[in-house]
């Protein structure tokens, strides 16, 4: 996730329903060419200097921490940010932050940028600085959506206090709660909008055709050692979160022109807290925001605290659609996906949001759905990807309508070329009926399993940065 809100004082300004729309309507930019795309990856990390180089979890103190103290060699400066013992748990320069998820998965959150073709110059610095790093600390980063071969238990907690009542709570809702919190890893993007109508319209489609972009970008085949058949596992485990948070929302996919910025608040409004935040301490809390908003708060000293601004942004920060809504739109659906592809996905996602025609092209793919057959080509797309023929004409369809809008935005590099470059791997992959996934599972063949050779072959296939086996792959930009 990207850096929490500060947390604000007793004196901070009280809240309404109406003050909660009201900021949601500022955030929109009625300037079409203000809009900007932010990009945030996640991967796992493996030690390669343990006993008889067996790749293993890294752990904060050992792993996290000498990384992190590394990365400030590039400029990157501690944010406010601390964990439970006061340990620096973020990085933050010039608009990009890194960050921690609960197993220690190391994520990047791009600055927003203007065009692809920056994101990828940020991606392919953040490539040279890690591997750098990583090389020295013999550490293996992957880029995979779910991790290949570690169990729950020997994935090291890391010390950010929020986690502890995340990792208490969220059990209680699904049955893969801890999977996700532990075990998986995504490439996400942001996208601006220009009014409440244009929101309803991105959102809608964002919502629309997640699961094909899922399909696109699957590479998520294994977990402990054993290839269990689905193409996006990532996704199959946060089906099971819990169902108050996550998944599609019906209202998303009503008639853009009904959309209001009122409906998304009342819908978070409604969704049980985790906790409750002051002076740095986390309460668990786990009514609806909006009793929260009604009756505010005390805390176990008997000290009474309303509800402010930066309660609610963290609140939206723990709620998990596919499609969530912020100051921006986020679209959540993808694995995470090593130097090959990490561009192709913002890319994608701009070629049809950003262009009015590509847009109305990607939406007539599923225009006929109702929810449940959105759900069901969602269920499609985590399972089978690509090798579903469905899935795989409405992907390779909904590739091409982003490399069309691409190429009408028209925004050039020093080369000549379109952000429809980016597209290309994927496109290739697609249309021969492949995805990330199928890749992996060559690259690994029959080498499954637990044990040094089979952890040595998911380092091969799902290696971002840091020492491995193959020769280094190609930078984000190449």
């Amino acid at each position: 996730m990207s850096r929490e809100p500060l947390e604000q004082g007793p004196d901070a300004p009280p809240l309404d329903c109406e003050s909660l729309i009201s900021w949601l309507s500022r955030s929109a930019k009625p300037d079409r060419s203000a809009h900007v795309v932010g990009t945030e990856q996640e991967k796992f990390g493996l030690w390669l200097g343990g006993k008889d180089r067996l790749p293993t979890p890294i752990s904060f103190a050992e792993h996290i921490a000498p990384t992190f103290e590394g990365f400030t060699r590039h400029g990157w400066r501690p944010t406010k940010d601390r964990g439970t013992g006061g340990e620096i748990v973020a990085l933050e320069r010039d608009g990009a932050s890194l960050t921690l998820e609960p197993g220690g998965q190391f994520e990047l959150s791009g600055k927003p940028l203007p065009t692809i073709h920056d994101t990828c110059a940020e991606f392919t610095t953040h490539f040279r600085e890690l591997d750098e790093i990583a090389r020295e600390l013999q550490i293996a980063w992957l880029a995979t959506g779910f991790h290949p071969f570690a169990t729950r238990e020997e994935i090291n907690w890391m010390p950010k206090p929020r986690y502890a009542v995340m990792g208490s709570y969220l059990p209680t809702r699904g049955s893969y709660a801890l999977d996700m919190m532990l075990r998986t890893c995504t490439v996400q993007a942001n996208f601006d909008f220009m009014d409440e109508r244009q929101c309803g319209e991105r959102f809608r489609l964002a919502m629309g055709v997640s699961g094909l972009v899922t399909a696109i970008f699957a590479n998520s085949p294994f977990s402990e050692g054993k290839d269990l058949g689905y193409a996006s596992l990532r996704s199959r485990v946060w089906s099971d979160v819990d169902p108050d948070r996550c998944g599609l929302l019906p209202f998303a996919f009503e008639d853009p022109a009904s959309f209001s910025y009122e409906k998304y608040v009342r819908y978070a409004l409604a969704i049980p807290m985790f906790f409750v935040r002051r002076g740095g301490v986390y309460h668990p809390y786990h009514r609806p925001f909006r009793e929260f908003l009604r009756d505010g708060f005390t805390d176990p000293k008997g000290g009474w605290h309303r509800a402010n601004f930066a309660d609610w942004e963290l609140h939206l920060s723990t709620l998990f659609p596919e499609v969530r809504l912020k100051p921006f739109i986020e679209v959540r659906g993808g694995d995470s996906v090593g130097s090959a592809f990490v561009c192709a996905l913002p890319a994608l996602w701009k070629g049809i949001l950003y262009d009015d025609d590509a847009g109305a092209a990607a939406w007539e793919l599923v225009a006929d759905l109702d929810f449940a057959g959105f759900e069901a080509l969602w269920q499609e797309c985590r399972q089978q990807a690509t090798r579903s023929p469905r899935v795989q004409r409405l992907a390779s369809r909904l590739i091409a309508v982003a490399r069309e809008g691409l190429d009408r935005i028209d925004v050039r590099d020093s080369k000549g070329r379109t952000e429809a470059r980016f597209l290309d791997r994927i496109e290739t992959l697609v249309n021969a009926g492949k995805c990330p996934a199928e890749v992996a599972r060559e690259v690994v063949g029959d080498r499954l399993g637990r044990g040094a050779a089979s952890r040595c072959a998911f380092i091969e296939a799902f290696r971002f940065a840091g020492p491995g086996t193959p020769e280094d792959e190609a930078e984000p930009d190449a």
